[in-house]
């Protein structure tokens, strides 16, 4: 449960479904999905050169995003990380907000749990509310879903709004079959520059 002015919310949306709803009408965009459940899901959305699957830095994932947003301004830049993943890199927010990348966005699967060390509750779980932290460190556009409804009426936020943009997630924790990218990391990072940059990658 999540709470809202006082009124609990259940959590209903299945975390597989919302990142492929997310990833649905990607175009060109660069996604860096988190560590871990978020980077499980993206390759069953779909195995994409655009994609820069993590196998590791979690709390990374934000600043990631941000240096690609940075240097490929042009491109829509999408980070999903978990809200462990956040958690441990809060101060990511502070430094995304303050650069301003128009192109950023920040979608944050959170089911207020540390998925990849036993389940553990997060800060989520007991109030912390990621939204208002990015809207503090000064998000231009923010809101939080619960509802395929919600997810819905966030899409143009994630595709069309000015950034940075900061939406959080809400999902179940029900399990799903790991999908799992290549493993080898030189591999993904050559294959997401070549795709990036063409033959300039090699230069």
């Amino acid at each position: 449960m999540a709470t809202e002015g006082g009124t609990k919310r259940e959590i209903v949306l299945n975390r597989r479904e919302v990142v492929a709803r997310v990833l649905r009408d990607r175009g060109d965009a660069l996604v860096v999905p988190g560590l871990g459940a978020p980077t499980w899901d993206a390759t069953a959305a779909g195995d994409h050169p655009l994609t820069f699957a993590m196998w590791g830095a979690m709390g990374g994932t934000a600043m990631i995003a941000l240096g690609l947003a940075l240097a490929q301004r042009q491109r829509r830049v999408i980070a999903l990380p978990g809200d462990g993943d956040l958690l441990m890199g809060i101060g990511s927010l502070a430094t995304i907000g303050t650069q301003g990348p128009p192109n950023l966005v920040v979608a944050v699967i959170d089911n207020e749990r540390y998925g990849e060390t036993g389940m553990q509750e997060t800060h989520t779980a007991r109030g912390v509310d990621l939204e208002g932290i990015a809207r503090a460190s000064g998000f231009r556009k923010t809101a939080s879903v619960y509802t395929m409804q919600e997810l819905e009426a966030a899409m143009p936020l994630v595709y069309e709004a000015p950034g940075p943009v900061f939406i959080g997630i809400k999902v179940t924790t029900d399990p799903v079959p790991n999908v799992l990218p290549p493993r080898d990391g030189a591999w993904l990072k050559h294959r997401f520059r070549q795709a990036l940059l063409g033959d300039k990658a090699f230069e």
